[in-house]
């Protein structure tokens, strides 16, 4: 059913690569105004070939979110991508570890969603769609200490907002991924001791045999920005291909 986005202004968060760049090409092709940011200014200018209108966006900075958010005048869809993933247990967490894991992987949707709800409370609707991981209160992993803690807090924050604006037609969903092939994906996995071992551990817990595509998983953010999920609220879709099984 193309172009289920047609006329929907979309903003999305580290969208130079991964799957916030396939979420950006699938709005695209849904017929959305999309307005893509990330801090990577080189990767996401090629974008720019499509139509979408490309800034640069440090989601930890305040003040540059608020500047982003009032340049804005209407956001029908937001897709929080922004993340990190620190390997390791809770006694290779140092406090600085911590601080930075929360302050990107949760304070920085914090940041979007105070900036941008007013906007969809004065439009009378939108739709806000956070990134959250199976590796959370759905599932423990082990060496995601501090990430599995900043998922759950995504999940949190999530229902809480779907809880709050439901009457203002406002709904908020968050996506649980797996194991999802992507160039940070390539990038933990080449920083191991043994890349080579260490991509077959990720296969292997894998029930379906393989990864999850980027393209997958925008699929499921398009759904759950769309109308096709009108009645969907508050809820952290899981999309690992059996993992958490």
């Amino acid at each position: 059913m193309p172009g289920r986005m047609e006329g929907k202004v979309v903003v999305l968060t580290a969208a130079a690569q991964g799957i916030g760049r396939a979420a950006a090409e699938t709005f695209v092709r849904e017929g959305a105004n999309v307005i893509a940011s990330d801090i990577q200014t080189d990767k996401l200018k090629e974008l720019e070939s499509l139509g979408v209108d490309c800034r640069k966006l440090d989601v930890m900075d305040s003040d540059a979110v608020n500047a982003f958010a009032a340049s804005i005048p209407r956001v029908d869809v937001l897709f929080n991508c922004a993340g990190f993933v620190f390997h390791g247990t809770i006694l290779d967490t140092e406090e600085k570890d911590w601080d930075f894991s929360f302050d990107l992987n949760v304070k920085s949707m914090y940041r979007m969603c105070r900036a941008i709800l007013p906007k969809m409370i004065e439009q009378n609707g939108g739709t806000i769609v956070n990134m959250s991981s199976v590796a959370s209160s759905i599932k423990g992993a082990p060496n995601r200490c501090v990430y599995g803690t900043t998922k759950a807090a995504v999940i949190g924050l999530t229902k809480a907002i779907a809880a709050d604006y439901v009457s203002n037609n406002i709904r908020a969903n968050c996506i649980c991924p797996g194991t999802v092939d992507t160039p940070s994906l390539q990038g933990r996995i080449q920083a191991q001791p043994n890349p080579g071992e260490a991509r077959k551990d990720f296969l292997a817990r894998q029930k379906m045999g393989r990864l999850c595509t980027a393209q997958e998983v925008a699929n499921l953010i398009l759904f759950l920005a769309s109308d096709e999920s009108s009645y969907i609220t508050g809820d952290a879709c899981v999309i690992d291909g059996g993992w958490s099984l």
